[in-house]
């Protein structure tokens, strides 16, 4: 029986460990450890990295087993220069020895200091908990990029004589995208080749025929004032004997694109190119083709290239061959040099935006003459491939929305000033394929206008993109508007991933509103973000205000005042990082500013009550809840993790010093915000989520609190009237308090405001506002986004209350299993894949008995709570849960018997 009930974890397992690299045997004397592998090799967050610039990269790995209570003693981690050295164990570039310690992330490298451009190869040694080696994975590696900026030898190129060739939009310009080629000859092939690109703009590197990567829109956006980004790519096969051609193809991007409602032009009119490629042969010698005055710059199909207004592109004017040798064009000249601004060039730590998904219409109407609407049947982030075979001089243009008119044509006065248009050119040659590399738009419909009559479902599909991160989690129950609301929200976390947390994908906005820190949670348990949460947060960084205060959007084209509530990011995202990866390097690497951020509250308060800065409960139905109430609960929270953040970096004064703090900020809320009988501030449910979430309260004052915010829901005929500030907080706050119960009743409402309100509506994803269309039309055409992530934020609540899946301490080594069943739900399940590894949580209610089956990855323990009556009513995989192997009762607690595990799979029963 033992055997069966861990029947699904030991076949995969399994699998994985028949499967692992030979090479990586265990030391001859000492045994293998059965059915546990070492798998998920990691450095600073991805797989195989190319051309990262951090000195001590930090390492991690997953431990995997089926075993029940299986960890790791200890590691040993092996560096080396080449793959035959790690074969023999031979870690000469760094050789930890073997490190008593369960750690298996963030594990820093510590050997020599490596060579700009030097690879390294690494692989780990795990005992297990018997002291046995646990099968490894295959080597993994990672390269350096440049060690100093100095290195660059390259030039800044473009071609600064494109001429409009549209009427653009309004006062709006926009200039033809750059075609960029050098031609070089090689009398050998090299040993390896690695490309190194960035652009003030964004671009398209290319060699010898063919695009270089899988990438778009890099190097991304920054303040390209400070900084920008390049990436490196391995091009070691592409390169050949004789004439060889580097070129790319650059577009406007962030840097001389629309942004927000400002226009054009923000950082500087002239594109650029900057790469250099880097031969390195097999005698020890190399060879560098870097950007130059030798190259040409020319004009080609690329009439348009905005990442708002969209692309425009003439087929008949491709310029065939453009990246292969041999091409001639007189109109093609010597490229321009130099550049305004002198920003530092950095690798790039963020994930790239790649292509994620391919999605099929759903239904083609014809709403007018000439006319085909494309329903996708979902909102996204991406654009459109077009396969078409048409006359030459065809014009096919294809108009993103998100919604519909009444009369089936496409709403789109709610995207202002994004014309959110591509425009193809057909050739004429045969079957055309096209899609857009230059933009990006959020929408569900495309309404075509030029498709010949044979044009049918297939000629268009939606392609989706995104920054490309790993997906992490999975929550389905039997709820239908809780199922579906999941889904929902992460459709729209993922459309809002592209490059930075944006706030919407489709209208001309899309920036990096510094309120996502509400959002965050609900991210992570969906995708692994560390990657784009460390790039963003030093954008957060870089756009500090004169007075050190973090912004409200990051990068920073508008430069808002002081916003409370969005500026928390500064510090909340550090700490995320540091909760969930265990991640302290970016709270240490920006301490001081993260510092700061409580020396701006302070400044912008009274007897620690904060001034009422900032917006307030953005979109709130009930906008009551006072600004210096939120602005001081976010001041208490900001010092609560402030202190946790500095006791991890062991800065023991500090941390006190800003316990302190949040013991005098918490005394100023209770005294200046709630009142005697426990009503707080103006008895919004915002306030009272507020005070509760962030433990602002006294024990009598929560028990208060608690009844007064389910009388608040009540008041409002049991519907939700949060904004962005508190929606996220709303559901913990209920649960916290003891009232579970009147969250699942928020959940089951189906009419305004609520989440099944959204559904009713047909949304496929999250809304800016609760009212955003109803019965009677669309709010505020001005402000009204169908994508948008902030008021889907009780997902994060699906997976820590409904599954019951948290971290028990940072880094999720320590694991916290609390499920709260509640409302009409029968079944749920799902799984987060944590730093350790994936963990499942699947429960049903079967004739009044409470059936939970746990995964509790190798290398963590957690407490679980298993809802009963009491203890002896509780068993594991058939017999009493206290006497089951690896379970261990610690006592009954508010209805649930409580448990600690080891890892491994566990099969609970018990009388509900």
């Amino acid at each position: 029986m033992k055997l069966l009930h861990n029947l699904s974890c030991i076949l995969t397992l399994a699998t994985l460990a028949i499967t692992a690299s030979a090479s990586l045997a265990a030391e001859p004397l000492l045994p293998v450890s059965n059915g546990t592998t070492v798998e998920g090799l990691r450095c600073e967050y991805f797989v195989d990295p190319l051309g990262i610039d951090v000195v001590q990269p930090r390492l991690g790995w997953i431990l995997q087993s089926a075993q029940r209570g299986q960890r790791q003693t200890a590691y040993q981690v092996l560096v080396a220069s080449t793959p035959d050295k790690l074969a023999n164990d031979q870690g000469d570039l760094w050789d930890s020895g073997k490190v008593n310690s369960d750690r298996s992330t963030q594990i820093e490298y510590s050997g020599q200091r490596l060579a700009s451009h030097q690879r390294a190869y690494w692989k780990v040694k795990v005992w297990d908990a018997k002291g046995q080696l646990a099968v490894p994975y295959a080597p993994a590696t990672w390269s350096m990029g440049f060690s100093n900026q100095t290195e660059w030898n390259a030039k800044w190129i473009g071609r600064d004589d494109g001429r409009s060739s549209g009427p653009g939009n309004g006062k709006e310009k926009f200039l033809p995208a750059t075609y960029l080629r050098k031609e070089f000859a090689l009398d050998r092939t090299p040993q390896r080749a690695v490309l190194y690109v960035t652009s003030l703009g964004v671009a398209e590197p290319h060699l010898n025929g063919g695009k270089v990567g899988d990438d778009f829109l890099s190097p991304g956006w920054t303040d390209f004032n400070k900084r920008v980004y390049y990436r490196a790519y391995d091009v070691t096969a592409r390169l050949k004997v004789g004439a060889n051609v580097l070129g790319a193809i650059l577009g406007d991007g962030w840097y001389r694109g629309h942004l927000s409602i400002i226009g054009q032009n923000i950082y500087g009119t002239q594109t650029r190119l900057l790469a250099q490629l880097h031969l390195f042969f097999a005698d020890g010698s190399s060879r560098i083709i870097a950007s130059d005055e030798s190259w040409q710059g020319g004009f080609g199909p690329l009439l348009e290239a905005d990442i708002y207004a969209g692309e425009t592109y003439d087929a008949q004017k491709e310029n065939k061959g453009w990246d292969e040798p041999g091409f001639r064009n007189a109109d093609w000249k010597p490229v321009d040099c130099g550049t305004k601004v002198h920003p530092a060039i950095q690798a790039n730590p963020g994930a790239p935006v790649r292509r994620t998904g391919e999605i099929r219409a759903v239904a083609v109407t014809h709403p007018k003459p000439g006319l085909a609407v494309y329903d996708y049947g979902r909102n996204f982030a991406g654009w459109t491939r077009l396969r078409i075979t048409a006359p030459a001089g065809t014009r096919i243009v294809l108009r993103c929305a998100e919604i519909l008119n009444p009369d089936g044509t496409v709403y789109r006065t709610n995207l202002r000033a994004a014309r959110a248009t591509d425009t193809y050119v057909c050739k004429g040659d045969g079957e055309e394929t096209w899609e857009p590399r230059f933009t990006y738009h959020g929408f569900q419909y495309v309404e075509v206008e030029g498709l010949p009559q044979t044009a049918g479902p297939e000629t268009l599909t939606g392609i989706i993109v995104g920054s490309n991160l790993p997906l992490t989690g999975s929550f389905e129950c039997s709820d239908a508007i809780m199922t579906r609301t999941a889904a929902n929200e992460r459709c729209t976390i993922r459309s809002n991933l592209v490059e930075l947390p944006t706030d919407c994908p489709q209208r001309d906005e899309r920036m990096g509103w510094t309120d996502y820190h509400e959002v965050v949670a609900s991210t992570l348990y969906e995708q692994d973000a560390a990657s784009l949460l460390t790039k963003w947060t030093g954008d957060l960084v870089d756009a500090r205000r004169a007075d050190g205060s973090f912004p409200s959007i990051a990068p920073d084209v508008h430069k808002f005042p002081w916003w409370p509530g969005w500026a928390d990011s500064g510090v909340f995202i550090p700490w995320t990082m540091y909760y969930v990866y265990g991640d302290t390097r970016l709270v240490g690497r920006y301490y001081h500013e993260i510092a700061g951020h409580l020396e701006t509250y302070k400044a912008h308060s009274s007897g620690f009550v904060a001034q009422p800065d900032g917006l307030g409960d953005w979109l709130a139905p009930d906008a009551s809840t006072p600004k210096e109430l939120i602005t001081t609960a976010l001041y208490a929270r900001a010092a609560e993790v402030m202190a946790k953040m500095a006791q991890a970096l062991g800065k023991a004064q500090d941390a006190a010093a800003f316990d302190n703090l949040h013991q005098s900020i918490r005394a100023a809320f209770q005294k200046k915000f709630v009142a005697p009988d426990g009503t707080i501030g103006s008895d919004s449910q915002g306030g009272y989520a507020l005070a509760l979430a962030y433990d602002l309260l006294e024990p009598k004052q929560v028990r208060q609190a608690a009844d007064k915010l389910v009388a608040a829901i009540e008041k409002r005929g049991g519907h939700i009237s949060t904004g962005m500030i508190t929606t996220h907080l709303l559901l913990p706050a209920l649960s916290k308090a003891g009232r579970t119960d009147a969250a699942y009743r928020l959940l089951a409402k189906t009419t305004y405001p609520s989440w099944g309100y959204f559904l009713n509506m047909g949304a496929t994803s999250m809304w800016e506002r609760w009212d955003g269309k109803t019965e009677k039309g669309f709010h505020l055409d001005a402000m009204n986004s169908f994508n948008h992530s902030n008021l889907g934020t009780c997902t994060e609540w699906f997976y820590r209350t409904v599954l019951g899946i948290d971290a028990a301490e940072p880094g999720f080594g320590k694991l916290l299993l609390k499920p709260e069943p509640g409302g009409n739900l029968t079944w749920a399940r799902g799984y987060y894949d944590s730093p350790h590894g994936r963990i499942g949580s699947d429960w049903k209610i079967e004739n009044g008995q409470f059936l939970w089956t746990v995964r509790i990855p190798a290398n963590t323990t957690a407490t679980v709570y298993v809802p009963a009556k009491d203890a002896a009513g509780v068993s594991e995989s058939g017999k009493p849960a206290a006497q089951a192997e690896g379970v261990k009762f610690l006592r009954m607690e508010n209805g649930s018997g409580v448990y600690s595990v080891g890892s491994g799979c566990y099969q609970f029963r018990s009388e509900k």
